[in-house]
C-alpha cells in the first residue's frame, strides 16, 4: 500500500507525463460514443491498425449504428470485422451489446450511457464479452464518467514505481479493482483527467517503461523504485 502522500504522488506523476508527452487526444472519434464502444470491443487482443481496418469495413458496409449491428446476421458481421482477429467472438460481443441497448433502452445509445456511473458499470459488466477494462474504456471515453481504466501498461508502471496495491496477486480478478482504487482514492473524480491520465500512462509504457525499462531519460525516474536503483548503478 502507498503512503500518506498518495494524492500528491499520483498528481505529480500526471503532471510529469503531461509535460513530457503532451495531450494524447484519445477517443471519442468522429462518431463519438459509437467509435469508442465498437473500438473498445474490437481492440481486445488486436493491434489498432487491424481494428481501424475493421472499423472502416463496418462504415463501408453501412453497418455503423447500434441498430444496424443489431439487425445484421452475426456471420455477416463476423466477415466484415475479420481484420481485427477473433472475429467470430467479437461479432457475438457486438451483437450482445447492440441487443442490450435495443432491448433495455429502446435502441437509444445516449439513454443507455446517460445513467449514473455505478448502475451503468454494473450493466456493462452484465453484457457478454465486456470485462472491467472494456467497461471502464466505455465509461470514460464514451460516457464521460469517472472510472479509471487499468491495463497491463498501468500495472507495469505502478509496480516498477513501488506503487502497486498491497497484497497484489497476479491473475486474481480483484487486482483490477485494487489498482483502480489507488487512482479513485488519490485523484478527484474527473473524467477528463482520467481520460488523459490513462492515455499518458500507455504512452509512457510504450516509450520509456517498456518490457525492458529505459530508465536513463525517464521523467519519473526519481519517483520510481526501479529508476532509483538504476541511478545507483543497479541493472
Amino acid at each position: 500500500m502507498t503512503g500518506t502522500n498518495d494524492q500528491n504522488i499520483f498528481l505529480e506523476i500526471y503532471r510529469r507525463l503531461y509535460r513530457r508527452y503532451g495531450p494524447q487526444g484519445w477517443w471519442p472519434g468522429e462518431s463519438g460514443p459509437l467509435d469508442v464502444i465498437v473500438g473498445a470491443i474490437l481492440t481486445q487482443s488486436a493491434a489498432w491498425t487491424n481494428v481501424e481496418q475493421a472499423l472502416n469495413n463496418l462504415k463501408a458496409a453501412d453497418c455503423w449504428s447500434m441498430e444496424a449491428i443489431h439487425r445484421i446476421d452475426q456471420a455477416d458481421l463476423a466477415e466484415i470485422i475479420r481484420p481485427c482477429g477473433y472475429f467470430n467472438s467479437k461479432a457475438r460481443k457486438l451483437k450482445a451489446f447492440a441487443a442490450q441497448v435495443h432491448d433495455r433502452h429502446g435502441g437509444d445509445l445516449h439513454i443507455f450511457l446517460d445513467q449514473d456511473v455505478a448502475p451503468l458499470r454494473v450493466e456493462l459488466l452484465s453484457i457478454y464479452g465486456i470485462g472491467p477494462e472494456t467497461a471502464d474504456d466505455i465509461l470514460v471515453y464514451a460516457a464521460g464518467k469517472p472510472s479509471f481504466v487499468i491495463d497491463s501498461y498501468t500495472r507495469r508502471t505502478l509496480s516498477r514505481m513501488g506503487l502497486a496495491p498491497q497484497g497484489e496477486s497476479k491473475g486474481k480478478s480483484n487486482d483490477y479493482h485494487s489498482y483502480q482504487s489507488l487512482f479513485h482514492h488519490s485523484l478527484p473524480p474527473d473524467p477528463v483527467l482520467f481520460n488523459e491520465y490513462h492515455a499518458l500512462l500507455d504512452e509512457h509504457a510504450k516509450r520509456a517503461c517498456a518490457k525492458t525499462p529505459l530508465c536513463q531519460d525517464c521523467c519519473l525516474r526519481d519517483l520510481c523504485a526501479t529508476g532509483k536503483l538504476s541511478m545507483n548503478g543497479v541493472p
